[in-house]
Order: C-alpha cells, then structure tokens, then sequence
C-alpha cells in the first residue's frame, strides 16, 4: 500500500468534525465490479491492517440485496425473484435492515478508531448530509440517523457495528434505482413462517437524481471524496489478495444463511383415496434443517427419509420446494398421493407471490 496526499476542496475543519477530512482508500481498478462480500471484506482488512487513521472508500454493485447479520433471509426478501433476475444476495456484518443496491447507490464505508459508536454514527450522518447540501440536495438527519429530503424520502440509510479498537459504518446512499427490481426484491413470499430474527422496516425512498440537477452519479461519487477526504492510501495487489481471502467467509452456508431458528405452521390436506397428511418443517436460518410427518395415511416406503431426502438442505421458498419435488417426487412415498396433491399441501404455508 502506499500514502498519498491529495488536493482537496474539503469544507470540514478539525474544529467542526472528529471524522472529517479522512483519507481516502483507493482499490486498484480491476476491483470496482466486485461482488458486495469483496468491498465488506475490504472493510475489515482496512480495519485491522492500516495504521489508525480515519478511512474512507466508496463503492458500487450490479443489482444486489445487502441484509443485516440478525435477520433471516427468506423472511426478507423474495428469494425466487432475486434467482430469476439475477439479484447478488450478501449478508453483512452490521445489524439494522436489508438494503436493495445497484449501479445507481453509492456504496460508503467508514473505518474509525475504538471508542463509543453513537456519537460518531450522528457524526457521520451529519458531516454526509451537510456535503449534499452543499451540492444542492435539500436532506436532513432523519430517525436512526438516516439521511432523508427534506419533505420526501429515504436516501441515505446507515449502519454500523464494532471490531476490536475498531468502528465501522457503512451507507447507501440512493442517487437513482431501478424500482421494480427494488420491490420485488424486498417483498417476502408469503410463507407463514415465524421468526425470531429482526423485520426491516419499510419506509419509502427517493432519489437524489432528482433533486441534483444534470450531476451523474459518477460525479456525486467523485464530488463526495472531494469534500470528504483530503489525503488517499493506495492499495496493492498483495492487499487485494488478502482482502479476497477474508471474503470467502461471508460465502459460508451457515453464515450466509444464518443461525437463528424458526418453525413453520403446519402444512395440511385430505387427498382423498390417500387420507390426510401434515408436514412440518424445522427450519435453522434460511435452510430446512427437518421434516415432521403426521396424518393417517399409507406408506409405500419410508416416507419420512423421502421427504427429508427431497427437502432438508433447501431454503423454505415456493420455487425451492417446487423443485424439490420435480427432482425427488417424495410423494411416491405415499400411497395415492400424487405430485400436484402434495404442492396443494405445501402452498398451505407456501405460494409464489402474486404480482398482479
């Protein structure tokens, strides 16, 4: 890595911000269309490899939906959409709610010594929310410190949590989006799950395009640095390679799917000729870690290991468990069940949103 000093038209002072100037991270270029584990990972590395300063990097991801390190995935997003469009799902280290990104956010990350996080967390708020007025965005700090117009919506949500001798925020701050892709992708299924994790809290959004003229989002990106930083470090290759080594722990199942448990109502029906089934699934995270059967019905083979054969291991979303059963027909296990009857049970608990 190297020290840099830059010209900058910085408007902080030491006097009025802690925080502000900061110094910039520069990521070699061939860095700028990663995945959002990449520039999390990167987060960390600064964190924990550079000398104590005040960091600062900005970033941005093809569509993707960034959700918090306590929330259980297929109770947040709609999972079958974001397979179909090609929506990047990562989990974060930070708690709070699930953000939708894409080519029209503006990614920060914040890497600050120890101490108490609140007060730097309303620092950092305020210090971005006085850089965008003074490029002609009406905002102000709004709720948990998110950055709102003033008389509209959300544009900059944030969050924060610790490392050791550590602290480190990250915003997405909303210059334009595609907002099909945005709905459809925070809309849940609508199972029936319950869940001990945290909900998001919905809240509308607008987008700073329309309040800042003819600038790009390049610009506001390369604007913000500008008022944000006045010196850089440049990263190397060795760093990058390092950085994408502590990537690979955001890609774990058990992390990307999480530990928090949750059980389904009871999935049931009469078939006649086949009597009635009910199936229950225990379910750790966003993976079906058991399948309970009960009913009166007849087996023509174990139909308990059947259906764990078919089910456990997969996410609790219609389109998983639709597969499941093209691939595995656990209902032959069954007599006089047929595939179309048991879909017919499970969209009891499981049905594929209605987009009309």
């Amino acid at each position: 890595m190297q020290n840099e000093k830059q010209i900058s038209s910085t408007t902080f002072s030491e006097a009025e911000s802690s925080l502000f100037p900061a110094c910039f991270v520069e990521l070699p270029l061939n860095t700028e269309r990663r995945r959002a584990a990449f520039y999390l990972a990167a987060e960390e590395y600064v964190a924990c490899a550079l000398p104590e300063d005040v960091y600062l990097f900005t970033w941005q991801l093809s569509p993707t939906v960034v959700f918090g390190r306590n929330q259980v995935l297929h109770r947040e997003l709609d999972v079958d959409f974001c397979l179909r469009e090609g929506i990047d799902m990562i989990r974060r280290k930070s708690g709070g709610g699930c953000i939708y990104a894409d080519r029209g956010n503006i990614m920060l990350s914040l890497i600050t010594g120890g101490g108490p996080v609140e007060p730097l967390f309303r620092e950092y708020a305020r210090c971005v929310a006085d850089g965008l007025q003074q490029l002609g965005a009406p905002v102000e700090v709004s709720g948990r410190n998110d950055i709102v117009l003033k008389g509209g919506g959300k544009v900059c949500g944030n969050a924060f949590y610790h490392q050791t001798r550590r602290n480190i925020v990250h915003g997405t701050m909303l210059y334009d989006t595609d907002r099909r892709r945005m709905a459809g992708a925070l809309t849940p299924d609508r199972s029936k799950l319950k869940s001990a994790g945290v909900a998001s809290v919905k809240s509308r959004v607008a987008v700073l395009k329309d309040v800042l003229g003819r600038m790009g989002v390049d610009e506001l990106r390369h604007r913000l640095r500008k008022m944000l930083c006045d010196r850089s470090v440049v990263l190397a290759e060795a760093d990058v390679a390092k950085i994408e080594a502590m990537e690979q722990e955001y890609y774990e199942p058990e992390y990307f799917y999480g530990r928090i448990f949750s059980e389904s109502e009871m999935c049931s029906g009469r078939i006649e000729q086949c009597g009635r089934i009910e199936v229950r699934f225990s379910v750790k995270g966003s993976v079906i870690e058991d399948v309970r059967l009960t009913g009166d019905f007849f087996e023509q083979e174990d139909a308990h290991t059947a259906f764990l054969r078919a089910f456990v291991g997969r996410m609790p979303t219609w389109e998983s468990l639709r597969k499941a059963v093209s691939e595995y027909h656990p209902e032959r296990s069954i007599r006089h069940l047929s595939e179309e009857g048991l879909l017919e049970i499970l969209s009891g608990a499981f049905r594929e949103p209605d987009r009309s």
